[in-house]
């Protein structure tokens, strides 16, 4: 398996959802830009929530998304480990799993 293939395997299919239900593909991503754009957070700190939120829901896709925009925002492989124990500790034994596969969603992208 490589995580790039299923982050580009997701954004293609992504692409067909959004031209088959373009209005609420175009909301969502509206409220996705104005969440991001707006607030005292910075883009990297929201982009860590949304990692946990990830890891605790088990949304494969949505981990190997914010695990790459986490890279795009200048996230270190540090903190990512420090978020990832904050969401185990919360979380217990199915999100220390699901920790594990963003941290190595991190190590397949950062190699690249």
């Amino acid at each position: 398996m490589s995580y790039r293939n299923e982050i580009d395997r997701t954004r293609a299919e992504l692409r067909a959802l959004h031209k088959a239900i373009p209005a609420a593909a175009g909301a969502f991503g509206a409220l996705s830009n104005a969440v991001k754009e707006n607030g005292p957070l910075s883009v990297k700190e929201k982009e860590y929530v949304a990692l946990g939120m990830a890891v605790a829901l088990r949304c494969e896709p949505c981990i190997d998304f914010h695990v790459e925009a986490l890279m795009k925002a200048g996230a270190t492989r540090e903190e990512l480990g420090d978020v990832l124990a904050m969401a185990v500790q919360m979380g217990g034994g199915p999100t220390l799993m699901y920790s594990a596969r963003a941290l190595a969603c991190w190590d397949e992208l950062a190699a690249e």
